[in-house]
């Protein structure tokens, strides 16, 4: 068995992953710390492919970890972006209403946001055409002008670079699974037993199943999410800032919208659909019979539960594969919309979305469960990027010192 001390393995290079290791380094720089990336390049999944937009923080309730991080996440993400000369555009973001009823729940978005410390505005229909006049909505809107949109990828790749640079370590093409030793876990890394101080498992899609090799978050089911955006490819009308529906007032996701490339294109989307795989992104992707069998059990969790209506997900979210459908979806935002003649399909992503198992219910905070030497992240959903540094600086204060 091979000893290692004192040192941290974190396993997953994704925005989680690398966040952590920085923080780590940063409060113990004499710490010897590992991060295992099961791909040969960084940000191929969840990480990589994730919308670009910094968020707020104003959707989550005030009570919970989203809440707590996203603020300061925002500030945190955009500082680093600015001062490392990243790619970031500061555009901001309305959301709108179709009626009366959304009216009501844009006014309890407004009161949450403000509670969360948010620099957030609610404002009269008439003033819309000032702040982005492709918009369209009822009575009232939400202006958020902290609200920004910048690249995953260089982002990644910055992070990447200072983990190194403060004496981490990264390792490419390593596929990690967990062994319990008596008291211990074990890393097992091309079949050799590592024994460390303490592992971080933030394996992304992959998180529950090695929290569930040994023995932790058996609670919960993964149901993986897929989200399809698609991008202009032609003319189209001008936006001033990313342009949102209010959000579902029970499922976990915030409907099909109208965000920005760093080039000034529009993106609409994405769907959300069950899949059957954390990395089911087409239909000639390698399918695992054991994620086919737990997706389907995630479903069925839902469908049998009482917290959502798994039929109203797949039948409002199902036509949405289809361009058509989802240009009529956003023209309720933004009318012009149905000028633009061409679009592209970007590269989908996948959320791992955990489901409780007893109850059905779609997990809508980050879940962190710490059992002998492992700290599992298992439920870092959006904005899980926006939230990252302020997370993992929780983390290892909570769980690594």
């Amino acid at each position: 068995m091979l000893q290692k001390g004192d040192s941290t393995i974190i396993i997953g290079a994704g925005i989680i992953g690398l966040s952590i290791g920085i923080s780590l380094l940063e409060s113990n720089p004499q710490k010897k710390v590992y991060i295992y990336e099961k791909e040969d390049s960084l940000g191929v999944h969840a990480s990589g492919r994730n919308s670009g937009v910094i968020h707020a923080g104003f959707y989550y309730s005030p009570d919970s970890l989203k809440a707590k991080f996203c603020v300061d996440g925002n500030k945190e993400l955009r500082k680093m972006c600015n001062l490392a000369g990243l790619p970031i555009k500061e555009v901001g973001k309305v959301v709108v209403s179709k009626n009366d009823e959304e009216d009501i729940r844009l006014q309890e978005l407004y009161r949450r946001g403000i509670e969360n410390g948010v620099e957030l505005e609610l404002l009269d229909s008439k003033f819309l055409s000032r702040i982005e006049p492709a918009a369209q909505t009822n009575e009232q809107f939400l202006f958020s002008p902290n609200t920004a949109i910048a690249s995953p990828s260089h982002v990644i790749a910055f992070m990447h670079k200072e983990f190194l640079r403060l004496g981490g370590a990264l390792v490419r093409s390593k596929n990690v699974t967990l062994s319990l030793y008596g008291d211990e876990v074990l890393a097992i890394i091309d079949g050799e037993r590592v024994s460390p101080g303490m592992i971080v498992n933030a394996a992304g899609t992959g998180a529950l199943n090695l929290a569930k090799s040994v023995g932790v978050g058996q609670e919960y089911i993964n149901v993986p999410f897929k989200g399809v955006y698609r991008v202009s490819t032609g003319d189209a009308p001008a936006l001033k800032r990313l342009i949102y529906p209010v959000p579902h007032p029970v499922n976990p996701f915030l409907g099909a919208h109208l965000t920005l490339t760093l080039d000034g294109r529009i993106k609409i989307g994405p769907t959300a659909l069950p899949v059957l795989g954390g990395e089911r992104y087409d239909l000639i992707s390698k399918m695992r019979a054991s994620e086919v069998l737990e997706s389907l059990k995630g479903m069925y969790a839902i469908a049998t539960g009482r917290e959502h209506n798994l039929f109203e997900i797949l039948k409002e979210d199902f036509p949405k594969n289809y361009t058509r459908n989802l240009i009529n979806e956003v023209a309720s935002l933004v009318p012009t919309i149905k000028t633009i003649k061409k679009w592209q399909k970007l590269p989908p992503g996948i959320r791992a979305q955990l489901v409780n198992a007893s109850s059905g219910k779609l997990e809508q905070d980050f879940i962190v469960k710490r059992d002998r030497n492992v700290v599992h992240v298992l439920n870092a959903v959006s904005p899980g990027w926006t939230c990252s540094i302020p997370f993992a600086r929780w983390i290892v204060d909570k769980n690594l010192q």
